[in-house]
């Protein structure tokens, strides 16, 4: 392959593949929230001690996202692509990328903030209940605003782990750091863009990390 000036290497290479990386993450990470969020909400009405418990939705939702999570993020997006196809008309790209990304990440996302709603203080809702308040009323301006820090903490612990699954996406064709890490640097013996690419990598999650604890912080 033919060697690269530095300049070419951070413009024609480097920034393209960053701005998928943050391309493919953003949206993972939007809609597995949304999506998450309504996991959440409905294991955390349905479970035993829920505001509405249902034995049968409860345990079905259970054993899918364990299901799903049993599996690791690589083979979850082998095993989707004739599904990731048919939804995106291609097995590669961005689009490609974020469907199975998703798939992965909304279970997780929705696993870690049913645990903060279930921390919700028990006095609380039976509060919200003694004044009347219906069930929607409830779930979004007491379980929802209480867990707001935790749910906070949460996007961001999932935003470090999609920005690592992006970069395993991009080793099997959907573009960003991780193609370049593989493609550029590994493929090529080229350590020092293979190495580089990593302390991208390390410095992004710095700041997801430093954005993160900020917010926490802030909304705790």
């Amino acid at each position: 392959m033919e060697r690269l000036s530095l300049q070419q290497y951070i413009f024609e290479v480097v920034w393209p593949a960053f701005v998928t990386t943050l391309q493919i993450m953003f949206f993972t990470v939007l809609i597995s929230f949304f999506v998450g969020m309504i996991i959440a909400i409905i294991l955390h009405v349905t479970r035993p001690e829920g505001l509405r418990p249902n034995r049968f939705v409860y345990r079905t939702i259970d054993v899918i996202i364990n299901l799903v999570r049993s599996f690791p993020f690589v083979i979850l997006m082998v095993s989707l692509i004739p599904v990731t196809r048919f939804l995106t008309g291609s097995s590669i790209g961005v689009p490609a990328a974020i469907f199975p990304l998703c798939v992965s990440m909304s279970p997780y996302m929705g696993r870690l903030i049913q645990s903060h709603m279930d921390e919700v203080s028990r006095e609380a809702v039976e509060a919200a209940k003694s004044f009347g308040a219906s069930t929607f009323q409830i779930i979004w301006h007491v379980i929802i605003v209480e867990s707001i820090p935790g749910i906070a903490s949460v996007v961001c612990f999932a935003t470090v782990a999609a920005l690592g699954a992006t970069t395993a996406a991009g080793m099997v064709g959907a573009g960003g750091l991780g193609n370049i890490a593989i493609r550029y640097g590994y493929n090529n013996f080229n350590d020092q863009i293979m190495y580089s690419t990593v302390a991208i990598l390390v410095v992004l999650v710095q700041i997801i990390q430093l954005i993160g604890n900020a917010v926490y912080k802030k909304l705790k």
